[in-house]
């Protein structure tokens, strides 16, 4: 049964779009996160030689309320490093993303102002994901070789990726994005982690999905001779990525209608704490699976 309904969506053409234009988009954080994380150590130890304020401790405990911070001196100090830093300090800044008086001694803590909601729990540039990266790169001007047109453009696609309620997307929209993540990873040629991000991505775009179809219909047929059985091998472990694939991309997908769901005007009422709850139950239920590999399990 598995085996069949993971033929069935493989045999759709506007769904393996969707799916391998999700694993892009992993290929593309694991490239970044050590560069951004080795960029935002120094940008901090920048700031920090610049000023003998932000290299004092916070003095009274500040935290965010809600997504209002007024702070002692010291973390004033630290918004207005960050604001100047931020190439749109009129929209909304994520404080509550962030523990000022973690400021100091933790460049993350800094890099985190400039994400989208969400990040107050992740701790490090390696529990990140690619939005939360991509959105540091935008915002702060550290970054200042990055065109922010061209990354702007790639949080618009992952955006309508992540919110496509059928996942599917089509093979013009396809295109663009296989441009769009192009143009920005070009960017990148200096920086040696991202050396092979470019051709990873072309791999995976033109990956043809419809090969694991065939080894489940050979799987299914019960018939496989000696001569097929590592292909049966290596098919079943194909599947086995597939699934995995899909976990990931459903449990992003699960964390993006939480961060929406805090930031319903309706979510302090009973059905909004009901849809709250249920979607936790969703993810934590979708993570159960992936951890003991049920998705995995095609024999």
């Amino acid at each position: 049964m598995v085996r069949t309904e993971l033929a069935a969506r493989l045999n759709d053409r506007e769904y393996t779009n969707w799916l391998k234009a999700g694993r892009c988009l992993l290929i593309l954080k694991d490239g970044l996160l050590p560069f951004t994380d080795r960029y935002m150590r120094a940008f901090h130890g920048d700031l920090l030689n610049q000023s003998a304020v932000l290299r004092s401790p916070c003095r009274d405990s500040c935290k965010p309320r809600g997504n209002k911070l007024s702070g002692c001196k010291v973390c004033s100090e630290w918004q207005k490093a960050i604001l100047r830093h931020h190439r749109q300090p009129d929209v909304t800044v994520n404080w509550d993303n962030c523990f000022p008086p973690y400021w100091r001694t933790d460049h993350w803590e800094v890099a985190k102002a400039f994400m989208p909601r969400g990040q107050a729990k992740v701790k490090g540039a390696d529990k990140c994901d690619a939005p939360a990266l991509l959105n540091l790169i935008n915002y702060c001007t550290y970054f200042s070789f990055v065109d922010p047109k061209l990354v702007r453009e790639v949080i618009r696609c992952r955006n309508e990726l992540m919110h496509s309620s059928e996942y599917h997307v089509t093979d013009d929209w396809m295109q663009h994005y296989w441009t769009a993540l192009n143009h920005f990873v070009n960017q990148f040629r200096h920086v040696p982690e991202m050396a092979t991000v470019g051709n990873k991505i072309d791999e995976m775009l033109t990956l043809n999905l419809s090969i694991y179809v065939s080894g489940l219909d050979q799987m299914d047929s019960g018939g496989l001779g000696d001569g097929l059985e590592a292909d049966f091998v290596s098919h079943k472990e194909s599947g086995a990525d597939v699934g995995q694939w899909e976990a990931e991309l459903l449990e992003e997908m699960l964390q993006e209608l939480l961060h929406d769901a805090d930031e319903d005007t309706d979510s302090q009422t009973q059905v909004g704490k009901g849809k709250k709850a249920f979607l936790h139950f969703c993810l934590c239920i979708l993570h159960i699976m992936h951890k003991r590999s049920m998705f995995h399990d095609f024999c």
